[in-house]
């Protein structure tokens, strides 16, 4: 039943807009009303003559007064003739608006009286304040009554949440992969809501909630509908930014009914993505003065505190920020546990891109694991959108079924970006030619580098010129790998001085020297691989929170800063000097090769290492060591 508002409220609100009406435009304006309306009876007389007949009787002396209405454009008056006619409220039309008729009334002494124009400038003044608070009064029935359909404030202050109740959210574990131990921490909670009495028959109370962290694309929210799917529970899902608005409780009040909700439809999986945009650290002074975010999350670690642990109600957050989340957020009670789920391995990609090839007609010869391998850092989103872009490129070839050609330009299109114009110019691309087999040949011919992929002269993105290299997955890297990517990117500068001397060295390597300064320093201040003391001296980044400390000086004394930049200095030296080294050693296989990748274009990883094992006659890696 909707709440009828008393009829009361209605007569009181009509009186008060009546009273007010009298109030602002005071008496003066409704006697000038009242005068407007007479003059406006008055100035529309029950028979009109002609000018000219106006002033016979004018001239004869049998009118004695007249009106003057509309700024002397109509006469109205009384005339009594010769032969004993009466005329009452005779009106006549000025034919020329002047001041000859003012002329003829004085001549003739005849007493007249001028009207102001007729206006209801003050009927409509009235009418339209006694108008809007009737409108008000209908916009209140409609928008903010309780149980109307058009309750305005009742819907906003509802949270917009995805309610799927039925069981089969479409999403099982055996749709989620690369992430074992995830799945293996969350199979108890399938077991409670599945089977609670086992839980409570030994006084064991279940975790209230989980917070996923990951990078984007890792699969968190596709584990938290596995979870629901599994066992056969509602899954409610909301995003962090559906709490906030720009009206002051609204956010709150939308936890409130959250929660309600999940009450409702218990046993249950409460999912909120994004939890970072509203659990940030509370007295940062971000966000205003008023700071609606903070009250949305003490709503928050109210609510997670209100209901039982025996309700049934599990809460999944999911957030790659977690350095961000407010503490209270995480402490056991509310967030009871923190999974991580990382970038998943080779083995981890291979499961995943079985999951996604599912539904996609692949070329029987395309090997997965050569995929999984191509494609180290990839999350299971960037997976699936390569297999995906590789199904496009199938269609516009007309061809029936995925290659390994397909994904593989899908993988490069995606890390590098489209293919561009090939260079016509033949001294830019033997310039780009030696740049790009200088670093493959460095890294080809030192002990701990990666493998080479690809060799390529067809531009992407803003590169003119692509080396590509399989890295090697290793949780741990040593310092001599370390030191061969250093000399390997620097490969590609050390060719250009090799060949064509310093005054010919070219801006093509600008985004080696980014990559080469990141890694020495890293080197240097974080995995103490210098001569220095072996310790962390890493410079820390400013914090974005008002509220927590600011340390403005590094964690090291100013001479050692500058001990920093000099071993900084002198690795990137060494590192260059060992590259030119390499190549100078090898200065006719380097011509060679950049011959024969500006005749095809592009080489392969094998046939290039293959080209290299025949002229050295050495193994597939030669023993240098790259630093000592």
């Amino acid at each position: 039943m909707k709440n009828e508002t008393p009829k009361i409220f209605y007569i009181l609100l009509i009186g008060l807009a009546v009273i007010s009406g009298f109030v602002y435009f005071k008496w003066d304006n409704f006697l000038e009303l009242g005068s407007n309306l007479i003059n406006y009876k008055e100035s529309h007389p029950s028979q009109m003559i002609s000018f000219d007949k106006f002033l016979s009787y004018l001239e004869n002396g049998d009118i004695k007064k007249v009106d003057l209405y509309e700024n002397a454009e109509i006469v109205v008056f009384d005339a009594f003739g010769s032969l004993g006619d009466k005329l009452q409220h005779i009106g006549v039309k000025v034919p020329i608006r002047n001041s000859s008729l003012i002329l003829k009334l004085r001549e003739f002494q005849i007493d007249f009286t001028a009207h102001p124009a007729v206006t209801f400038e003050s009927a409509w003044s009235i009418l339209s304040a006694l108008l809007v608070p009737v409108l008000l009064l209908v916009v209140f029935q409609l928008f903010f009554s309780e149980g109307s359909n058009y309750d305005f404030f009742g819907n906003l202050r509802k949270a917009r949440a995805k309610i799927q109740l039925d069981a089969n959210t479409g999403v099982s574990f055996s749709d989620v992969a690369g992430i074992d131990e995830a799945k293996q921490e969350f199979e108890e909670f399938v077991s409670f809501l599945k089977m609670p009495q086992l839980f409570t028959a030994v006084g064991a109370n279940p975790p209230k909630g989980v917070i996923i962290v990951g990078p984007p694309g890792t699969g968190k929210t596709l584990l938290a509908k596995a979870i629901a799917g599994e066992a056969g529970v509602p899954f409610i899902s909301i995003s962090g930014s559906e709490f906030v608005e720009m009206f002051v409780g609204i956010g709150a009040s939308r936890v409130r009914d959250l929660f309600e909700t999940a009450e409702r439809n218990s046993p249950c999986i409460l999912f909120i993505d994004e939890i970072d945009a509203i659990g940030r650290q509370r007295g940062t002074g971000v966000g205003g003065t008023n700071d609606e975010r903070e009250q949305t999350l003490n709503q928050i670690l109210t609510e997670m505190d209100g209901f039982k642990p025996t309700s049934g109600i599990i809460v999944i957050a999911a957030t790659n920020r977690a350095d961000v989340l407010d503490s209270a957020l995480l402490r056991p009670g509310r967030f009871d546990r923190q999974i991580t789920v990382n970038l998943p391995d080779i083995y981890g990609r291979i499961e995943i891109l079985k999951v996604h090839s599912r539904n996609k007609n692949i070329d029987s010869k395309t090997s997965l694991k050569f995929i999984a391998q191509r494609t180290a850092g990839f999350s299971g989103a960037d997976l699936a959108n390569i297999l995906n872009e590789a199904a496009i490129l199938t269609a516009r070839a007309n061809l029936e079924t995925i290659s390994i050609k397909q994904i593989y330009t899908a993988i490069e299109r995606i890390i590098a970006g489209l293919e561009g114009v090939l260079l016509n110019d033949s001294r830019n691309k033997r310039l780009v030619a030696y740049h790009e087999v200088g670093h493959a040949l460095a890294g080809t011919l030192l002990k701990n580098h990666d493998d080479v992929q690809k060799v390529t002269l067809i531009p992407r993105g803003r590169a003119q010129g692509l080396t590509w290299f399989t890295p090697d997955e290793q949780p741990l890297l040593t310092r001599g790998q370390l030191s061969s990517r250093l000399i390997g990117t620097l490969g590609g500068r050390a060719a250009e001085k090799v060949i064509f001397g310093k005054m010919e060295i070219t801006s093509g390597a600008s985004n080696d020297f980014f990559k080469v300064n990141s890694l020495a320093r890293q080197m240097v201040t974080r995995f103490g691989m210098s001569s220095l003391t072996p310790m962390a001296m890493d410079l820390p980044q400013p914090s974005i929170f008002f509220g927590r400390r600011l340390q403005t000086r590094p964690d090291c004394f100013l001479d050692v800063a500058d001990q920093i930049d000099m071993q900084i200095i002198e690795i990137v030296e060494d590192g260059f000097d060992k590259a030119c080294t390499i190549l100078e050693r090898n200065r006719l296989l380097l011509d060679q090769l950049a011959t024969l990748l500006t005749q095809i274009e592009t080489i392969d990883g094998k046939d290039f290492e293959k080209f290299v094992s025949s002229y050295t006659g050495l193994p597939k890696k030669t023993k240098l060591q790259p630093l000592s």
